[in-house]
């Protein structure tokens, strides 16, 4: 019992060893707030999974590091992600803009979802239309019959 509380306890010192930013960014919460909201939107270009709040990679520390700078600057949200769109492409986003291109991305799922609804009204359409099976019911009443 000692030797897991011992490892807890030695996992529990440890694992804020591997916390990405240990900083804060900004001494003013509402520019610290914006910080978190971005970098927790923008996807790490390396790693293509992760943001780059979670990614440990050195192009996401750099890229943490420019979007710093560019609100330290006073850039609005909007220009910190137009700067970042412009240099990686709309990839860098989780939330890809509406436009042209990806226009796709926020019809499809309205456009799947209509089509199925669709297609289970035109099958329960066809079920209902269908005649009962008169057989199956008289075969019922026969063996009921032939058991009472």
């Amino acid at each position: 019992m000692k030797k897991i509380l011992m490892v807890l306890v030695a996992l529990g010192i440890a694992l804020p060893a591997l916390a990405i930013d240990t900083q804060v960014a900004f001494d003013d919460p509402v520019l610290q707030a914006r910080y978190e909201k971005i970098i927790g939107e923008v996807r790490c270009v390396k790693c293509q999974n992760q943001t780059i709040k979670d990614s440990n990679a050195f192009l996401a520390a750099d890229l943490r590091r420019e979007i710093r700078r560019l609100i330290g600057e006073g850039k609005t949200d909007a220009e910190v992600y137009d700067f970042l769109v412009d240099r990686y492409g709309e990839f860098t986003l989780y939330r890809p803009r509406a436009s042209g291109k990806t226009l796709i991305l926020w019809l499809a799922p309205a456009l799947l979802l209509l089509g199925g609804a669709v297609m289970l009204i035109m099958i329960l359409r066809r079920r209902m239309s269908l005649p009962i099976d008169d057989v199956a019911a008289s075969s019922d009443s026969d063996d009921a019959a032939a058991r009472g």
